[in-house]
């Protein structure tokens, strides 16, 4: 019999397994994938080391469908454009988050998004610092927000013993269509709003510390008018 042209197995027929699973199950064991892609544990080892490194895989197929920018654009529109693919591909696969949550982030195309976002603050005049913690808000209202696109219909129960802004807030908003999508949107462009306002202070401060600098710098220079 003739061997198939293409193999059964390799890395990324594991990756494309392993997901249908997490999909459905919102987890995968090793003789699970196994049974999945008929063939024997053991031979999905000639491919991947371990668990781990399926997780990565898995990572790195959901995040490359990220459509990335160019690293020449406005750096609030860098991170909206990533931002928006980042939510959108998870938004698919809602059941992964917690799975790759529990971590480390290894795959090289997932750090190459994370690259693009650290230039991006650097860019807004972020410091190191300020751009890690930036980097894990905007990470995290993505990943919440990509959870919530999978949520039912109803997400919240209005009943009389809640306050009336409450119920004002349930009736006006949980009927609306692409109701996750448009709250993500606003969400988004209130981060965005603000990192653009803390990068306008990072501006002021520098310009505050050159001023003080050089006025201090002249002071040094003038004459001793008691000589």
């Amino acid at each position: 019999m003739a061997r198939p042209s293409t193999p059964k197995l390799s890395a990324q027929a594991i990756a494309a397994s392993a997901l249908a699973l997490v999909d459905t199950h919102g987890e995968f064991t090793i003789p699970a994938l196994a049974k999945a892609m008929a063939v024997s544990p053991s031979s999905l080892y000639n491919h991947v080391s371990s668990k781990d490194d399926i997780v990565e895989l898995m990572r790195g197929r959901a995040m490359g469908e990220i459509e990335l920018p160019g690293s020449d654009g406005d750096w609030i529109d860098t991170l909206r454009q990533i931002a928006r693919g980042y939510m959108r591909s998870y938004a698919k696969h809602p059941k992964l988050i917690p799975l790759l949550t529990a971590h480390t982030v290894r795959d090289e195309g997932t750090l190459r998004v994370y690259d693009l976002l650290a230039e991006a603050f650097r860019n807004g005049g972020f410091t190191p610092g300020d751009s890690l913690a930036a980097i894990t808000v905007l990470d995290s209202f993505v990943l919440g927000s990509a959870l919530d696109a999978a949520a039912p219909p109803q997400v919240w129960e209005s009943t009389e013993e809640r306050s009336a802004a409450w119920r004002a807030a349930i009736d006006a908003g949980q009927g609306v269509e692409n109701r996750a999508e448009k709250t993500f949107e606003y969400g988004l462009e209130i981060l965005l709003n603000g990192f653009r306002q803390q990068a306008g202070e990072f501006q002021r401060e520098g310009l505050a510390r050159g001023t003080e600098a050089a006025t201090t710098a002249g002071k040094s220079h003038q004459p001793d008018s008691a000589a």
